[in-house]
């Protein structure tokens, strides 16, 4: 497989300097690689996804002086896709519906043997097929979680075997026991990040995963999802976060760091990645 990686920004608001690290240092990967880079709009969520963000996206990164391969792919799109992901996982038998609240998982987190402040690993009682049945015909919310434990029966040993690549760290074990039984899908939307990035990221032949570290703790539960659909685990590069000032994380309400910001305000590009040295 050629080297291939991407950017996936979720056009929710105006890119800050941190996402132009994590996007220049994919770009300049793939440069190196003379490989391809990708860029995909994270938009399954509809509500908060703006075409006028995207926009403001797409000049930022221009100016930045990335390019990329066209047609930009736009999750919002392809919501039959991800269904056929979920249906599949149905099959599987290894997604329930959850109709709990907030606070009944934590209730029910308190209760199990674990403990308080662990991660939610299904309900303490199996509801009944004649309650899922009854709460649905009433039109009741719920999520598709992921169930860890048929998860690992469905698997057998390859669940403990599963393994990924971190670059420049060797080997790595995935497991995703520390996320517990994560939500996949709600009754109004079909899909979620974790089902999207895994199936674009096989459909565009993603074969170097690099983005920030602090989504390291959720690429055990990707290669789970690759395991479980027979796809392929792409090598993962983790680089460092940029700080402000005070030593924290730049955010997207923070407009003073933003590119449409700085560019307005007579900063160059070459000044912008200048902040990107250690």
């Amino acid at each position: 497989m050629s080297f291939t990686t991407r950017f996936a920004p979720s056009p929710t608001g105006h890119l800050h300097i941190g996402h132009a690290f994590s996007a220049w240092t994919a770009f300049q990967a793939a440069v190196e690689a003379e490989g391809r880079f990708v860029l995909r709009m994270e938009d399954i969520d509809t509500v908060r996804c703006k075409r006028e963000y995207e926009q403001v996206i797409l000049d930022d990164l221009i100016w930045l002086g990335l390019d990329w391969e066209e047609p930009v792919r736009r999750q919002s799109e392809h919501f039959e896709d991800y269904g056929r992901v979920l249906e599949r996982l149905k099959a599987l038998g290894v997604v329930y519906r959850c109709f709990k609240t907030r606070r009944e998982i934590m209730a029910d987190i308190a209760r199990a043997p674990h403990g308080v402040g662990e991660v939610y690993r299904g309900p303490v009682a199996p509801m009944s097929g004649d309650e899922e049945s009854n709460r649905v015909e009433a039109g009741d919310a719920f999520a598709w979680r992921l169930s860890l434990a048929r998860c690992r029966d469905l698997l057998g040993p390859r669940f403990a075997a599963m393994r990924y690549l971190e670059e420049g760290q060797g080997e790595q074990i995935a497991d995703p026991d520390p996320l517990g039984d994560v939500i996949l899908a709600r009754k109004d939307v079909g899909t979620s990040y974790h089902i999207a990035v895994v199936h674009d990221d096989a459909l565009q032949g993603i074969s170097h995963v690099i983005r920030g570290e602090d989504l390291r703790e959720m690429t055990p539960l990707h290669v789970l999802l690759q395991t479980l659909l027979d796809l392929p685990t792409p090598v993962y590069r983790h680089h460092r976060l940029l700080l402000d000032e005070n030593g924290e994380r730049f955010a997207k309400r923070n407009r003073s760091v933003t590119l449409k910001s700085m560019r307005e305000s007579g900063v160059t590009p070459d000044g912008v990645r200048a902040k990107f040295n250690p």
